[in-house]
């Protein structure tokens, strides 16, 4: 939502909230983007003006980078439009490209900001084992190939849970004053049996994420669990709070943004 119209927009008589899902890897991230790029953003908003009648500006609970998906994003909006809440999924099914889908919708309090009032998120991370590929999990996961040392790997990000500087996470680029101090709640990782592949997923659950955050902890928790770095040197990396110490950052493909608390 642009920050000039926002008293404008809030004077609407309805604040409704959407719960989206996003194959994100034909767009440019989530946040709009100046044509000829696209982002969700940009399709959703001149998308729902079909249905509501009136000119969409979204605020998200997060900016996806571009590849990242989401199963559980979350935007609200103010409209005049009105449609019905329960009628929205499957008026929105309608007007919108089928790799983006209204979950849910209903109607919240006009102080409500799917950004400012949220508590928590949850992002997973998939992982693809073995030495063949496959066309399911490709756009979702991550391929590695070499056996991985998951009990390494889970030693890893236990390390990670509590209140922390995360600045060994943080990647260029992001916004430079923002406080590097996060929560983190839980950090599991475990198989899913999902694609026909033996998916390894990273589930973190955190007050809030630094610009490339969970990838780039995903990437540091794989060199441990391909043995290029040990648990101890992951501790390391963690007290240092340099960026400059972790391997690459782990491709957008494998992240999904789950869920957010409110």
């Amino acid at each position: 939502m642009r920050a000039e119209h926002r008293q404008e927009m809030k004077m609407r008589r309805r604040n409704i909230v959407l719960i989206i899902a996003y194959d994100g890897t034909n767009y440019n991230g989530f946040q709009w983007q100046s044509p000829p790029r696209v982002a969700v953003q940009n399709v959703l908003e001149e998308r729902l003006e079909k249905i509501f009648g009136d000119k969409i500006e979204l605020a998200a609970a997060g900016r996806t980078d571009a590849g990242v998906h989401a199963f559980g994003q979350v935007v609200n909006f103010f409209t005049d439009g009105k449609i019905a809440v329960e009628k929205i999924p499957l008026a929105a099914s309608t007007v919108l490209p089928s790799d983006i889908v209204v979950r849910e919708a209903r109607e919240v309090d006009k102080n409500f900001s799917a950004l400012h009032s949220a508590k928590s998120k949850i992002y997973f991370y998939r992982i693809l084992r073995g030495a063949a590929s496959n066309p399911f999990a490709n756009r979702f996961a991550w391929h590695i190939f070499r056996p991985l040392d998951v009990e390494a790997m889970r030693e890893a990000l236990n390390l990670l849970v509590g209140t922390k500087d995360f600045s060994s996470f943080r990647a260029a680029g992001g916004a430079p004053n923002i406080n590097p101090v996060r929560t983190i709640f839980a950090a599991e990782i475990f198989n899913e049996n999902i694609f026909g592949g033996d998916i390894l997923t990273i589930k973190i659950h955190a007050s809030g994420f630094l610009y490339h955050m969970a990838r780039n902890i995903t990437a540091g928790v794989a060199a441990v669990g391909r043995k290029r770095l040990s648990v101890e040197g992951f501790r390391k990396i963690i007290d240092a709070r340099d960026r400059n110490l972790l391997p690459a950052t782990a491709p957008a493909q494998g992240l999904c943004l789950q869920e957010v608390f409110y």
